[in-house]
């Protein structure tokens, strides 16, 4: 009867070291848990530190060690996003445009904290929409209307040159911007198809007239053709008499018969003329 209750103890006590190591082991756990962190590829971490702020130093891929409830990781993803923005302005003539850019960019990497600190995680919607409208209404304001159509690419180079200005100062990487829409007014859209059907009517027109001139051109040359003809034809009447008119009048009468013989239908008259078919030709 005695060994069962120092057996009870002993029981007992194994289960409380048990319990006492779960609960160590428990604790280390979560500690450590706690204690680590994970940056994907394509990341950085920019890490806040309760009591010297954030840090200058930005943490690269991997898995890393952090003090729990002292420092605190913030993940920022450096990869290349594409945004578009669009802008409504006017031009330099005073008609008003739509333009939309697509801007790729990424966060400067040596420039994480700076922008962690002034601008926070979601740095591409604080910034891109204000200066990329800033930098589209003052670039499209030197411009005329027509020169935004004919001159495109330098639209383009400007716009990409004062953006990249712009966005270097808060720590942001344009990799490209490109024009993806451009429209105009319903005035300026009705003005340039009015421009292009007058145009085309001036081309018509200058083709009326291209060809009256041929046609003129070609009726001096037919008349002076015509009238060398007679002039030749008078000189051998002169010279030979008319029997070269003759002979033209028996080629002529030649042809009229051999068409006449091939159509169907003919009607002969007779040499003199009478309708009649000389009845009571005596009378």
């Amino acid at each position: 009867m005695a060994a069962q209750p120092e057996g009870t103890a002993v029981l007992v006590n194994v289960l409380n070291r048990v319990m006492r190591y779960a609960v160590g082991l428990g604790v280390g756990a979560s500690f450590l848990q706690t204690s680590l962190y994970t940056v994907d590829g394509g990341e950085r971490a920019v890490i806040f530190d309760r009591f010297r702020g954030v840090l200058e130093e930005s943490v690269t891929e991997g898995t890393h060690f952090r003090v729990p409830w002292v420092q605190t990781p913030h993940i920022f993803d450096i990869r290349t996003r594409a945004k578009t923005i669009s802008s409504v302005t006017g031009t330099k003539d005073l008609q008003m445009v739509n333009m939309s850019l697509r801007i790729l960019s990424k966060p400067n990497e040596g420039r994480l904290s700076h922008i962690f600190k002034n601008l926070g995680l979601d740095w591409e919607d604080r910034v891109l929409p204000s200066i990329g409208n800033e930098v589209v209404k003052a670039t499209v304001a030197q411009f005329n209307a027509e020169q935004l159509l004919t001159q495109r690419d330098k639209v383009s180079q400007a716009v990409m040159k004062s953006l990249l200005a712009r966005a270097s100062d808060f720590g942001i990487v344009l990799e490209d911007i490109a024009i993806t829409h451009l429209s105009f007014g319903a005035e300026f859209t009705k003005a340039v198809e009015q421009k292009q059907v007058a145009e085309q009517d001036a081309e018509r027109s200058k083709f009326v007239v291209l060809k009256a001139e041929q046609e003129r051109a070609a009726a001096v040359i037919r008349a002076e053709g015509e009238s060398e003809a007679a002039r030749l034809i008078s000189d051998a009447t002169k010279t030979f008499g008319p029997g070269l008119i003759e002979l033209r009048r028996i080629e002529a009468a030649k042809d009229v018969a051999e068409t006449l013989s091939r159509s169907r239908g003919v009607v002969y008259l007779p040499s003199g003329g009478n309708m009649l078919l000389n009845i009571n030709a005596g009378q």
